[in-house]
């Protein structure tokens, strides 16, 4: 095994005369598929926080939305994306090679009820001690008249939320494991379209029934996990599954299930954790920081959502195949495919995302009741949350890895430890620089999380063919640094050029601004030889057209 190890990783390292490989088809393609998926999720995404600044801006009924929400839906990030990938996946997955359909089938059905009833009981101590929970992280609310009564309301509306959206992410993990990424990637959209129209629809409705406008916002979020289940459900079947009204606590399986969910949802935990902490210490930065700090945040996971989360998700399941099977140089392989191609396609965001924050958030948002300094304030959270885009993606792909090689106690371990930092960062940034202190102090604690995971994993699979990962960080940084002098350059340009503040002026200057960046990028890209990053923007692109799949 060690040897057959050794000669697979060497074949794959660049000799002095050729460019390195890239990540495997198979690999890219997956993440493809749930790329593109993501994207339209992601985009809908934006267009629902463009609706909701349009509407409320960062007043005090955002505010009090986001932190009511910020409960159900740090669920929804660790179970979505968390705690299934980490040891669900991996013991269906497990199923399906060593045992088969009806196996596998068995373990859906005994996890699914066992979310039903778990999360059930979490919902109504939710809903029955929502006052207490509430003035535990948003105490502060209660120095401005009624905020804090809405915020206790929102939570009790939202909390529901959790049982829908467990139940979605464990569908999720079974078409993931039978190579269907498409519509799992693709259900969080109807999350936001359901949410959009609520908004739309319900907003001018709910003061003549007596209640607060947001409300519709918050039943818009209720439906919205509905619809997450209720997307994947018939995809689900197709493959064969039926829901069976069984739980046995004593299955082998779901006691494996359970075991690893509490130390996988820890393990990745810390992105979300450290964001839940920037809200409550947010929450004393008086009114709107929460919202700029959400609205920045949003923006930031666009490219987190489409490559991080997307290729974590194709990476996943090849990893726990290759380790079923033994091969370890397989595993190692299949990690540095999705590190090297998650860096080629995040490090250019990161930079586009600092350089053009302004305008970006300009753009999107700045409408009706969001106002110049809401963006300038949401913009330079932005920034600072940029400079951490990548160790929330390195953080995506290897953590999961651990749980699938059977290492559970590395990545909480790792996580314990990040979200230490990141509360002693923010506790003292928040003192220096206000609101943004907390996205610096978040990014600077995932670029640690990132750090520390890529060096024990590294040691546990000797190596993650290194030379090929760096060489193509390397290669990438250099063409981004070059296509953010670009953007700045053209910006400027067209910022006397094209002189004005409406809305088209601001379009046709950030478009044009951006193409330009990306036509640089492209030629840098070209002359260094990054064939990876063609590739793996023509494969989103293939799978954005309309056609068979």
């Amino acid at each position: 095994m060690a040897g057959q190890s050794a000669s697979r990783s060497d074949a794959r390292l660049p000799s002095s005369s050729s460019p390195p490989s890239p990540p495997s088809p198979t690999l890219a393609r997956s993440a493809a598929s749930a790329g593109a998926a993501t994207l339209t999720s992601r985009i809908l995404g934006v267009v629902r926080e463009q609706v909701l600044a349009a509407l409320f801006g960062a007043g005090n009924a955002m505010d009090a939305y986001n932190v009511a929400f910020r409960v159900p839906n740090l669920v929804r990030d660790l179970f979505a994306e968390g705690a299934m990938s980490s040891a669900f996946v991996p013991t269906f997955t497990r199923y399906l090679t060593t045992d088969g359909k009806p196996s596998a089938w068995r373990l859906g059905n005994n996890v699914i009820n066992g979310l039903i009833v778990i999360t059930g009981v979490l919902v109504v101590l939710g809903i029955l001690f929502a006052e207490p929970l509430v003035g535990l992280f948003a105490g502060a609310y209660r120095d401005v008249p009624g905020k804090f009564e809405l915020t206790v309301f929102l939570t009790r509306l939202m909390l529901p939320f959790l049982t829908f959206v467990a139940l979605a992410a464990a569908c999720m993990g079974m078409l993931n494991s039978l190579h269907r990424f498409f519509i799992p990637a693709l259900s969080p959209a109807m999350f936001n379209v359901v949410t959009i129209i609520c908004a739309l629809v319900l907003v001018p409705v709910m003061p003549g029934v007596g209640l607060p406008a947001i409300t519709a916002v918050a039943i818009g979020a209720l439906l919205g996990g509905v619809a997450q289940l209720a997307l994947q459900w018939p995809a689900l079947r197709r493959e064969g599954f039926r829901y069976r009204p069984l739980l046995d606590w004593r299955d082998d399986g779901l006691r494996r299930v359970l075991v690893l969910m509490g130390p996988g949802t820890l393990g990745l935990a810390a992105t979300q954790i450290n964001v839940f902490v920037n809200t409550v210490l947010a929450t004393g930065e008086g009114t709107g920081a929460v919202s700029w700090l959400n609205y920045a945040f949003r923006l930031m996971y666009l490219p987190i959502g489409l490559f991080g989360v997307s290729i974590a998700t194709a990476t996943l399941p090849a990893v726990s195949r290759h380790w079923a099977k033994k091969d370890e140089g397989a595993t190692r392989g299949s990690v540095a495919d999705g590190l090297s191609l998650m860096l080629i396609l995040n490090i250019p965001a990161t930079v586009g995302l600092m350089v053009l924050a302004v305008p970006i958030v300009r753009v999107i948002f700045e409408r009706s009741a969001f106002t110049p300094a809401d963006t300038a304030a949401t913009a330079a959270a932005l920034q600072f949350y940029a400079i951490g885009l990548i160790g929330y993606s390195v953080v995506r792909i290897t953590s999961p890895v651990f749980y699938a090689l059977g290492q559970s106690r590395t990545p909480v371990a790792i996580s314990a430890a990040t979200v230490l930092l990141n509360a002693a960062l923010n506790l003292a940034l928040v003192r220096i620089m206000g609101y943004s202190g907390l996205a610096l102090g978040t990014s600077i604690a995932a670029l640690f999380n990132a750090a520390l995971l890529m060096f024990f994993l590294s040691r546990r699979l000797d190596g993650l063919e290194g030379r090929r990962v760096a060489s193509a960080m390397a290669r990438i940084a250099i063409a981004s640094v070059l296509m953010g002098v670009a953007a700045m350059t053209v910006d400027s340009a067209l910022g006397v050029s094209l002189p004005g503040s409406g809305l088209v002026v601001q379009i046709v200057r950030l478009t044009a601004t951006i193409g330009a960046a990306l036509g640089v990028l492209s030629a840098v890209a070209y002359v260094l030889r990054i064939t990876e990053l063609h590739e793996g923007l023509a494969l989103v692109i293939r799978k954005l057209r309309p056609g068979p799949r």
